[in-house]
């Protein structure tokens, strides 16, 4: 296949494009700086090489502020909100426009659509929390796709749990102070993780590509467990205590609203297309997909 992919640069695009390669379809960015290997474009500007988007038989849009990067502050929920919205919106007018479109579109999104949902069970049916930061942004960021969607493009959004790997995310930054032995739960440990390895977000998307799959689609484990189990297997893992928890008014001097949002926030949300579509995840046991990814 012909491929475009945004954010190629990125913890899942890096693994992602090497993926595509191995498997014989040929990949071209579509990035924001200028040379001769990629398309160029801007979408704080409204920038597109729209005249060289012609002929790929998929499109995959990974781009967007990475939403840990600081504390949110309102110019910094902007820049998360617009560098979402604005850049699928962009994206997805361009290809409706074409004469020759991709036969797919897909698109990131958050398990952050759903919420703090600690006493339910999610899936791709369940609807968002109004008047949350993160499900709002996830909302209008889906919906960004809706002139594609028209167009005839079969439009999936991958929404992302808690993507697990050493280089880069939230377990990266939990591996310093867990080697350490300074790890330990966050808040009263209860909240559920939904989380997936790497290895299966990058499996997944592949099989998205091949599947006449639309819409929202999980990307999570089928098997959630709370902050307090996730803490214990990583310390087996790694083979150190986890003695030093971190309660949750400290976590929001540090982290402020972002604390809540993505630190002390509960979703159980399971995969139900995937699974039910056929996908066989290839880590779905926390401690098996952790040994993995630490070789452990």
């Amino acid at each position: 296949m012909q491929i475009l992919l945004s954010g190629a640069s990125g913890l899942v695009g890096t693994d992602l494009t090497k993926y595509l390669v191995q498997q014989g379809h040929q990949v071209t960015k579509l990035q924001r700086d200028k040379n001769n290997q990629g398309i160029f474009w801007d979408p704080t500007k409204g920038i597109i090489e729209a005249e060289k988007i012609t002929g790929f038989d998929a499109v995959i849009h990974l781009a967007g502020e990475n939403i840990a990067n600081k504390r949110w502050s309102p110019s910094q929920k902007q820049l998360i909100r617009d560098s979402r919205i604005n850049s699928t919106k962009l994206l997805s007018n361009t290809l409706a426009s074409l004469t020759y479109k991709p036969k797919v579109l897909l698109t990131a999104s958050a398990i952050g659509f759903y919420g703090d949902r600690p006493n339910e069970t999610l899936d791709e049916n369940s609807q968002r929390k109004e008047g949350d930061f993160l499900s709002d942004t996830c909302y209008e960021w889906e919906l960004a796709t809706d002139s594609a969607k028209k167009a005839g493009i079969r439009v999936a959004h991958s929404r992302f749990g808690i993507i697990l790997s050493p280089k880069g995310g939230a377990l990266s930054k939990l591996l310093l102070p867990f080697q350490l032995g300074a790890g330990g739960i966050l808040g009263n440990g209860k909240q559920i993780m939904s989380w997936i390895a790497l290895d299966d977000v990058i499996s997944a998307l592949a099989f998205l590509l091949e599947n006449d799959i639309s819409g929202p689609v999980n990307f999570t484990s089928p098997e959630s467990v709370s902050n307090q189990q996730f803490t214990n297997i990583l310390a087996k893992v790694l083979f150190r205590p986890a003695i030093a928890p971190v309660p949750a008014f400290a976590a929001r001097l540090v982290f402020g609203e972002m604390a809540d949002a993505l630190l002390l926030s509960s979703a159980k949300v399971m995969p139900n297309k995937l699974s039910s579509s056929g996908y066989k995840f290839l880590y779905p046991n926390l401690e098996v997909a952790l040994r993995h990814l630490l070789s452990k």
